[in-house]
């Protein structure tokens, strides 16, 4: 899905969020923007992996649907980081030098979320689908394309870097604070596994499983 079709699917939410407000007494429906920071690891058997720090912002709504349940919709943008392990073997030096390497994701995501008000205009939980597209998993730094990836004897960091480039998560959270300004902290967990483009480039092994897991902290000023 492209960009401007995620735009599109936005437009149509939009559209049928306002309307179902309008339908439930006139209630509301708030548009938003959020910033914060990401925290993303990826969860898997076949890397040794750090959790990198990243960020992301976007817009977001908030309207009334039912009784204490609103609904929520998003189109954010993501910056994340995640380093793994490797080493290289200097052959004139005799020396190893491991350490993580970074990788850096773009990604823009659609969210649709079912949100329940304990305290309303307050605080909330929220859970619902998230679909996300990203760019490749690109190396933050030159100079360690050639580095062993963990575990392997040939596998070396350039070339884990085309990876799945649409992926579905499932989020969950809670928003808290005022009318027009609220906090929030979400995670996300990715149903889709994000290697499965590797296992059709013939690497070193052919069966590479991860799944994300991003946790979110963020504000939301409501206008």
């Amino acid at each position: 899905m492209s960009l401007k079709n995620l735009l599109f699917v936005t437009l149509v939410i939009s559209v049928f969020q306002q309307t179902t407000a309008q339908r439930n007494y006139e209630e509301y429906n708030r548009l938003g923007i959020n910033l914060g920071l990401t925290l993303f690891d990826i969860e898997t058997d076949d890397f040794t992996t750090e959790q990198g720090t990243g960020y992301m912002g976007g817009f977001t709504t908030r309207g009334s649907f039912r009784n204490n349940f609103d609904l929520i919709y998003g189109l954010n943008f993501y910056q994340s980081e995640v380093g793994i392990l490797g080493r290289f073997i200097d052959p004139v030096a005799a020396t190893i030098d491991e350490q993580y390497v970074d990788y850096t994701i773009q990604a823009a995501q659609l969210n649709f979320l079912a949100s329940y008000n304990i305290i309303k205009h307050h605080l909330s939980i929220e859970l619902g689908p998230v679909l996300n597209i990203n760019g490749r998993m690109k190396l933050k730094r030159d100079g360690f394309e050639n580095y062993i990836l963990d575990g392997y004897n040939t596998l070396r960091a350039e070339e884990i870097q085309d990876i799945s480039r649409v992926n579905f998560r499932v989020a969950g959270g809670i928003t808290a604070g005022l009318e027009k300004f609220r906090v929030t902290a979400h995670y996300q967990y990715g149903v889709t596994n994000m290697f499965n483009k590797l296992n059709d480039q013939s690497l070193e092994k052919d069966n590479f499983e991860g799944h994300s897991g991003t946790l979110t902290l963020a504000a939301v000023l409501y206008f």
